[in-house]
């Protein structure tokens, strides 16, 4: 949602201002249901040929050797075999050449390896100065809508990258910026050949109504709870979109055994979305003892009951896991900790459950998106001076949309996304707090 103020600084008058002042803030290109990828793409590094293939696979112009006076929609480094400081000096080369072809709101991805799979302290040194290199690039080009990630993958996995690339090549990304997504060996993908069911908690409005829309689009049924105080809204969401609607308070004593109760009705459950979530800000020495206990029941505790049950009987095998923490899990933020215990708690869980053998014996991925400033009802009421500088300390100069986080999750959730396991994304336009 936009205000008087940020409608000014997109017009003529108020952009050109802007302008001056370094206040730019630029149009994003989100996706369109049923675009193409853009092209031309632009690799470089020594790609490999399995790398090719699947870049190929995605996009309809791949050029190896640039064009002049060729615009860019993304630019590509293969940076998997430097492997000490003398061979980053290629990577310099490539965008140093190139970057001022890159078209507005392009992409710019850097491929590296897993930092597990480092070989010496020269090679870890290298795999690393990727990451140094990409954070502070996205940070160069965020003026034009353009963003920049790191993708670590090892040599020969171009093929479980597929889903990645296609997300972070699109309009689905443009609020991901400035990321680090690592990719682990893909299990089989079992469940592409039907309709994914997802359990989508908090479903009735907002950033949960927001998922369940593009799971919708994506070809999911969707099974919405929310708290019996939003039912209708809840039911007239799920009607629109074919789904069910299920009205329920997470933190009830009953919950666990009545989803998994529902899950073995469809069939069984092949992801899970835990977005509910609350929020009682208040300063530690003055926040009373049920607002700590309400937030981190709902944020945290509920879900994992919830998954706990689910794991045992309402989950099928490739199944999906997606927690919502928060950029002030990572950051922390004065009168929230609370809320940023929770969702500091999200992150914990991800990191232990994406571990856990049983779960990749059967195939199924933990993964959690932290969104920063999202336009919301609730961002809408803070005071507007503070709304305008918090929605702007980001590399992209503005608030990011409730699709943003719904287009992070689907490709979360996507069957084909099985290489993606362990990993929070932030959704916050790298947000200059806590990077």
């Amino acid at each position: 949602m936009t205000d008087r103020i940020e409608r000014f600084l997109r017009s003529n008058t108020g952009s050109a201002i802007a302008a001056k002042l370094g206040l730019v803030v630029p149009e994003l290109k989100r996706y369109a249901p049923g675009e193409s990828l853009n092209s031309p793409v632009l690799l470089g590094g020594q790609a490999a040929e399995d790398l090719r293939q699947q870049l190929s696979a995605l996009v309809s112009d791949v050029q190896t050797e640039a064009e002049s006076g060729q615009t860019y929609a993304a630019l590509i480094f293969d940076g998997r075999s430097l492997s000490d400081a003398e061979s980053l000096n290629s990577l310099y080369l490539f965008f140093h050449d190139h970057l001022r072809a890159l078209q507005a709101n392009g992409r710019v991805i850097v491929i590296g390896r897993p930092l597990g799979q480092s070989t010496s302290a020269e090679d870890a040194a290298a795999q690393q100065a990727l990451e140094g290199f990409t954070r502070s690039l996205a940070k160069e080009i965020g003026n034009r809508g353009s963003t920049a990630q790191l993708l670590q993958m090892a040599e020969g996995q171009a093929a479980d990258a597929g889903s990645t690339l296609s997300f972070l090549l699109s309009g689905r990304s443009a609020f991901i910026d400035g990321q680090r997504i690592e990719l682990t060996p893909a299990p089989a993908n079992t469940s592409a050949d039907k309709q994914q069911i997802v359990l989508v908690t908090g479903a009735s409005r907002g950033i949960g109504l927001a998922i369940a829309e593009v799971l919708h689009r994506e070809g999911a049924k969707v099974v919405g709870v929310d708290i019996p105080p939003a039912e209708e809204a809840l039911t007239e969401a799920m009607n629109r979109l074919g789904g069910v609607a299920l009205s329920l308070d997470i933190t009830a004593e009953d919950a666990p055994q009545r989803l998994s109760e529902l899950a073995a009705e469809l069939g069984g459950f092949d992801a899970v979305v835990h977005n509910a979530g609350v929020t009682r800000d208040k300063l530690l020495v003055n926040m009373k003892a049920d607002w700590w206990d309400m937030t981190l029941n709902i944020n945290l505790a509920a879900a994992q009951r919830i998954n706990r049950k689910l794991l045992e009987s309402g989950l099928n095998d490739g199944g999906r896991i997606v927690g919502v923490a928060s950029m002030v899990g990572i950051s922390g933020q004065r009168g929230q900790t609370n809320y940023s215990a929770s969702k500091a708690g999200v992150i914990g869980y991800v990191n232990h459950m994406s571990e856990d053998e049983q779960l990749r014996a059967r195939n199924i991925t933990v993964n959690a998106v932290a969104p920063g400033f999202i336009e919301t009802q609730m961002t809408a009421a803070i005071p507007v001076m503070t709304r305008e500088v918090a929605r702007r300390l980001n590399s992209l100069s503005q608030g990011g949309q409730p699709v943003d986080v719904a287009e992070t999750i689907a490709w979360l959730a996507d069957p084909a996304s099985g290489a993606v396991n362990g990993n929070v994304v932030r959704v916050c336009g790298q947000n200059w707090i806590g990077a």
